[in-house]
């Protein structure tokens, strides 16, 4: 018998569009049921409608879930807020929004324990700090006394794991647990589930665009498009042969350094609106392989082999041939990778670069101490070359290419931009250029996009008159992918891609040669980051470009970068080639990244556990700031290390290569 079982799941807004269209599944008592597609497809909306959370406008407009054996959708709510929380519970996608700012970790997780677990005063404060010795959080009874705003990232999503699972759960839905956390924080969170499951017997719906996370976790999985399940089968079946033309194309989306000479297969278009297709399949706008019948005919639920797809293709297999993921993967054209000028002079050098920032108390303000953010940074970047920087939050990789910028002003150190030193002044300022994390909140929702492109051009003297400028708009948005009646929009009014697109035609507005990429992909679907990649690949080639790119995604740096630098706690700790980093990575910190990384392919290293969070950047640890949580600490590591070189161009700071 099922745990949970989902027939014919439809939700609809009050004027009738469907939202989520007719979706069945089960899943089973120790199972986890991956519920995977691009954002606005609706996998949001089926985990808020088994919980009946449903937001104002939106209803239950037909089928049924059953949990445990019981009909939810029949209950009175009284009975099912006693559901929600003890029989099944819930992770929501952002915890920094979801945890009460004004109430403690502790008082949070009480609240759940009162009501479902019926435990009060130190019995349940007890369970409360046990609960975050579980999840992994450190000096937990200190912590259960803190607020959200004092935690981490990472460690906000843990309490809101510890939250979950303080009413003991026989299923537990997780929208996105993982999504914009570091690999290692990922990796932890991803375990703490999988060993919960294991100890309790406890289901899971994985709510995720994540094909790694998918590969590592799932059971079974469902492919959802546009408030449709379109594919479902197990993890092996899908990842050994995906049958829908959607899902191969995410597959063939994902980046890596086999493909980093040719452009990724990008999907084009977007999710249509939800409710917005009546007939035919909802995939055929974005389809290479639809014909007159998928416009014509809705199609039906295909079971070949146990495992389901919609999809006329096999309804109609005589008319035509699948191409494998391999074939279309081979159909690109390769890529050409733009001539190394002069690699010996880098048109970026930077030497011993420090940005500490005060820490200042009392009724006078004294300062008694430095958060030394960026503590000693030095790296180059050569013209038409990727440098990739990559680290934990909190490590100061958007510190140190701001203060690149003079965005923030440096400590001390030099930064020379072809040949000029660049502290103290503003010369450059239109030859370095940067495209940042968010581009909702870096682009003003008060000016058009022609206003957004002009900005920058007539605050540095650029462009000529108005005229003029505008026709070098035009050539922008056509550069980026843009129609030419975007400009007259506001940003509010494009998809995430499309604004990450314009937030890139601003930074080419005055004409750069280097580009600093602060994750301009990390919260994007898998199909926008392979067009937001392919495009800045083809921008490199044609106009000989210089990136920085600030990153956490090393599938990322492994398609795009020519050089990695890995930073921990301010500091340079590994340098090389990308080839040399990635494969044959020396410093135990880099080494942990790379494991924690979940593939797709089953070439994933051995899961290598580190040991409590990033120390703080205000009381870094002395010597090797890598020490407390390295498994090969040794005595000499209370020395900090000076540059080992393993190659030419393969440097570490580690005691563990001093003697080679």
């Amino acid at each position: 018998m099922s745990l949970l079982s989902v027939q014919s799941l439809t939700t609809a807004l009050r004027n009738g569009a469907c939202i989520v269209d007719g979706i069945s599944f089960d899943i089973a008592a120790g199972e986890t049921f991956a519920l995977l597609g691009e954002s606005g497809c609706g996998k949001s909306m089926t985990a808020l409608s088994l919980m009946r959370l449903l937001p104002d406008g939106v209803v239950n407009a037909g089928g049924a879930v059953r949990m445990d054996g019981a009909a939810l959708f029949d209950l009175p709510e009284h009975e099912m807020r006693a559901v929600r929380g003890s029989t099944m519970a819930m992770i929501f996608q952002e915890p920094g929004l979801s945890l009460n700012p004004v109430m403690t970790v502790g008082q949070q997780i009480a609240e759940v324990l009162v009501l479902h677990q019926d435990l009060k005063g130190l019995v349940a404060s007890a369970r409360c700090i046990e609960l975050l010795d579980q999840v992994g959080i450190p000096d937990s009874p200190r912590r259960v006394h803190e607020y959200p705003f004092q935690l981490s990232g990472g460690m906000k999503q843990r309490v809101m794991i510890a939250m979950a699972l303080a009413g003991s759960p026989k299923l537990l839905i997780a929208d996105e647990p993982t999504t914009a956390l570091d690999v290692t924080i990922q990796a932890q969170v991803l375990q703490l589930l999988r060993d919960t499951q294991d100890t309790t017997g406890m289901g899971m719906l994985l709510i995720t665009h994540d094909l790694g996370v998918v590969a590592e976790t799932a059971h079974r999985v469902g492919v959802m498009y546009a408030g449709q399940i379109i594919e479902q089968a197990t993890r092996e079946q899908l990842f050994a042969q995906p049958l829908h033309p959607y899902t191969q194309k995410l597959f063939a989306a994902l980046p890596d350094a086999r493909h980093s000479g040719q452009a990724l297969a990008a999907i084009p278009g977007s999710v249509p609106p939800l409710g917005s297709i009546k007939l035919g399949c909802r995939f055929t706008p974005r389809c290479d392989r639809a014909w007159a019948l998928c416009n014509e005919q809705t199609p039906e639920w295909t079971v070949i082999d146990g495992r389901g797809v919609r999809c006329h293709l096999y309804g109609r297999i005589e008319e035509r041939e699948l191409r494998t993921e391999e074939e279309s993967r081979e159909s690109g054209e390769p890529a050409t990778h733009h001539s190394i000028l002069n690699p010996q002079s880098p048109i970026l050098n930077v030497e011993d670069l420090r940005v500490h920032f005060p820490i200042r108390k009392g009724l006078l303000q004294r300062v008694v101490g430095q958060v030394k953010a960026v503590d000693g940074v030095s790296l180059s970047i050569a013209p038409g070359r990727t440098l990739a920087l990559v680290g934990e939050s909190g490590c100061g990789k958007t510190t140190l290419g701001k203060a690149l910028l003079q965005l923030i002003a440096p400590t001390a150190g030099s930064v020379q931009f072809d040949g000029h030193e660049l502290i103290g002044s503003r010369l450059a300022r239109a030859k370095m250029q940067m495209v940042f994390q968010d581009p909702y909140a870096s682009l003003n929702p008060k000016m058009r996009v022609a206003e957004i492109l002009e900005e920058g051009m007539s605050a540095l003297h650029i462009g000529g008159d108005s005229a003029a400028r505008q026709a070098h708009i035009d050539g922008l948005l056509d550069k980026v992918g843009l129609a030419l009646d975007s400009k007259w929009r506001y940003p509010h009014e494009f998809s995430g891609g499309q604004r990450q697109r314009i937030a890139i035609a601003r930074a080419l507005a005055v004409s750069p040669q280097l580009l600093i990429c602060d994750e301009p992909t990390s919260a994007l679907d898998v199909s926008v980051q392979a067009q937001i990649l392919n495009l800045l690949k083809a921008l490199q080639e044609e106009l000989g470009l210089s990136y920085l790119f600030i990153t956490h995604n090393l599938a990322v740096v492994e398609y795009l970068a020519h050089e990695v630098c890995v930073m921990y706690l301010g500091r340079i700790v590994e340098r090389g080639t990308s080839e040399e980093v990635l494969r044959s990575p020396r410093h135990p910190y880099t080494q942990a990244l790379l494991a924690a990384v979940p593939r797709i392919d089953g070439e994933g290293r051995k899961y290598i556990k580190l040991e409590g969070d990033l120390p703080s950047p205000a009381n870094p640890p002395q010597g090797c700031h890598f020490a407390p949580r390295c498994a090969q600490v040794m005595p000499v590591c209370a020395q900090y290390p000076e540059t080992t070189n393993i190659s030419a161009t393969h440097g570490v700071h580690c005691h563990l290569y001093s003697g080679n």
